[in-house]
């Protein structure tokens, strides 16, 4: 662990920098989950979108997945559903962009913001399911 508490904060300003600004008035109080997946999570998938679809493609190459046109969002939401692997995938790629602080509220809330992460992963992989399936 790094000595100066300079040293220690530079990877998480770091983080910051990286994220896409998003114009959002927070309404709810700082502390809360409905916070915390406005000032982090959002920008954050938003950040992480590339990977997300790249790895969920590649996930049904893997797999041999073929997404039928007809029904690929049925197919990607059953996916990411019932595939723990996957989920745990998507929740790492996420995870892992948060800061010291925002990981600490993450730990103590894990359950209500993994179930807030997938849904809010999920919604941008129908909304980008073309994209999913041009790379497959």
């Amino acid at each position: 662990m790094p000595s100066s508490p300079t040293a220690a904060t530079r990877p998480d300003a770091a983080l910051l920098a990286l994220r896409p600004l998003i114009n959002v008035e927070a309404t709810d109080a700082a502390g809360t989950v409905a916070h915390f997946l406005h000032t982090t999570l959002r920008p954050v998938l938003k950040l992480q979108n590339d990977l997300l679809l790249a790895v969920v493609a590649d996930f049904v190459l893997d797999h041999h997945i073929t997404l039928r046109p007809t029904d690929q969002h049925h197919q990607l939401t059953e996916l990411l559903g019932r595939n723990t692997k996957l989920r745990y995938t998507v929740v790492g790629l996420i995870t892992g962009a948060f800061t010291t602080a925002e990981y600490a509220f993450y730990r103590l809330h894990r359950p209500e913001v993994n179930r807030r992460l997938l849904e809010m992963a999920l919604r941008r992989m129908l909304d980008q399911a073309a994209a999913v399936a041009e790379m497959t």
